[in-house]
């Protein structure tokens, strides 16, 4: 009956939400302002003056953006057990994430900050209940493919994955819905941890699965095998939830979705280790609504600026539609000015509905051409459909010398769950739809500085066998869709 009795307060949180919309910017100002009131007195606060801030001119003139290695000092001492440091006292938890220069990074969660991470994610599925009417799903079993709650000690302050901490923030009576149990959630290695999943749910009244595009992938087809059915919803006829974020799900919707059987109705979110930053609002609108009200003051940069010295600096009130945005956030978990890597672009300012584009990391710009994630996302999409091609996962990088020489290209690695029947014609629509997406790409082509894209199709499971060697197969990680250099590629070749 917990389906029918939530109602209620599905439809109070459906209410709030669209008051946070409609007083987006207003809720944004007042938020910095109390951002910078609280942790006034903090080590941080001091170091830049937060007692004269008064105006968003005042803050950006005084407090920088930074990513991790430039937080990383204030980082340390807040890890080596210093209160005050960049928000009043000391944090509930640290989110334990690998970086890529920084090696181990330690990111604070505050318990002003909690409410951001669990509270978020409650809203989402209750904003969907009150906009569909549909709740059955809370009254069966529900699966959260994520990294193991078991937390380790930082100085006192329990230290695990977000996906972990989170796990112990849900309430007693959502537990007992919750699968699998706790200790095959310990599990690190992956695959072990798969097939005990399996176990415990291959029997059960799934209804809601939620995790990583790629993880749920590999999760169904171990239950396919096991089962011996040809569908999931054979397996779980009551399935009709699918939460997912962190990549987007259009290159995965097609394998998905012949798994399942068809298509069920899904809920994206936006959460990162630094904040829950987004979520789907809406079954009928493209995007996802900011997280304008949630003890975060976001800010936002030009891509194209981000590694400027001076680069400009934009609060939500100043934005515009159809720009491609670096994100930066300042929270009540104490970080302030921090550039957390990703792109978006805004379709809407009324409410204030965005989409990720990609990471400022991972891009492909050997020749200038500057080629972002959404622009290969966009092409593949729709080549794969016109083709009626279904994708695994691909990745794509700058072949900058080719063997025996020749004209550089970029090289795209793909590993097909449908392969298409004319490889020379999909190629060369792939080609097309790359020259329609990005005019640099345009010019590099006719201007026979790059020849047309080269497809290197990657074998089955390679793709898996790739993140098993880097020790990410599993949990929230995720294969990057560009890369700049050549270290993905090369690693795909040998296994290709």
């Amino acid at each position: 009956m917990k389906g029918t009795l939530l109602r209620p307060y599905a439809l109070f949180v459906r209410s709030q939400l669209r008051k946070m919309a409609s007083r987006a910017v207003m809720s944004q100002d007042f938020i910095r302002q109390d951002l910078v009131t609280t942790a006034r007195e903090t080590a941080f606060g001091r170091d830049h003056d937060f007692a004269a801030i008064d105006t968003y001119e005042d803050f950006k003139r005084r407090v920088p953006i930074v990513d991790y290695e430039a937080f990383k000092p204030y980082a340390d001492r807040i890890r080596d057990g210093e209160a005050n440091v960049s928000w009043v006292g000391q944090p509930k938890y640290f989110a334990k994430t690998s970086g890529t220069t920084s090696g181990v990074k330690y990111i604070p969660l505050t318990r002003e900050s909690i409410p951001n991470h669990f509270g978020t994610a409650r809203n989402a599925l209750f904003n969907y209940i009150a906009e569909t009417k549909k709740s059955k799903w809370l009254d069966g079993k529900m699966i959260f493919l994520s990294g193991s709650p078991e937390m380790s000690e930082t100085n006192g302050i329990p230290t695990g994955r977000l996906s972990g901490i989170v796990n112990h923030q849900v309430p007693a009576w959502l537990r007992t819905n919750q699968l699998p149990s706790y200790e095959t959630n310990c599990i690190e290695d992956w695959e072990t941890k798969l097939d005990r999943i399996v176990d415990e749910t291959i029997d059960a009244d799934m209804r809601l699965i939620s995790g990583i595009p790629p993880w749920v992938q590999m999760y169904y087809e171990r239950l396919l095998q096991r089962s011996g059915k040809d569908t999931i919803l054979e397996l779980f006829p009551n399935l009709s939830m699918f939460v997912y974020g962190g990549v987007n799900f259009e290159p995965y919707r097609k394998s998905l979705e012949a798994l399942v059987g068809g298509r069920i109705p899904s809920v994206e979110t936006y959460p990162a280790s630094e904040g829950f930053i987004a979520f789907q609002d809406s079954q009928d609108s493209e995007g996802l609504l900011l997280n304008a009200d949630s003890g975060i003051f976001f800010e936002f940069v030009p891509a194209d600026e981000i590694f400027n010295e001076s680069p400009t600096r934009l609060h939500l009130g100043q934005i515009e539609v159809g720009v491609n945005y670096a994100i930066i956030l300042n929270t009540n978990a104490g970080l302030w000015g921090y550039n957390i890597g990703d792109t978006v672009e805004f379709i809407s300012k009324d409410p204030f509905r965005l989409r990720v584009t990609g990471r400022i990391k991972h891009f492909i710009s050997a020749f200038g051409e500057h080629v972002i994630g959404k622009e290969v996302e966009t092409a593949m999409r729709g080549v794969a459909d016109k083709h009626r091609v279904q994708i695994t996962e691909f990745t794509v990088a700058p072949q900058i010398n080719p063997a025996g020489g020749g004209t550089p290209y970029h090289e795209w690695f793909i590993e097909y769950a449908t392969p298409p029947n004319d490889a020379v014609a999909f190629a060369r629509d792939l080609d097309a739809a790359m020259v329609q997406q990005n005019i640099y790409y345009q010019d590099l082509i006719s201007g026979g500085v790059l020849k047309p894209l080269v497809i290197t199709p990657v074998a089955p499971g390679g793709f898996r066998e790739y993140m098993r060697s880097q020790g990410k197969l599993g949990g929230q990680n995720k294969v990057p869709r560009l890369s700049n250099d050549r270290k993905i590629a090369d690693a795909l070749t040998v296994l290709s």
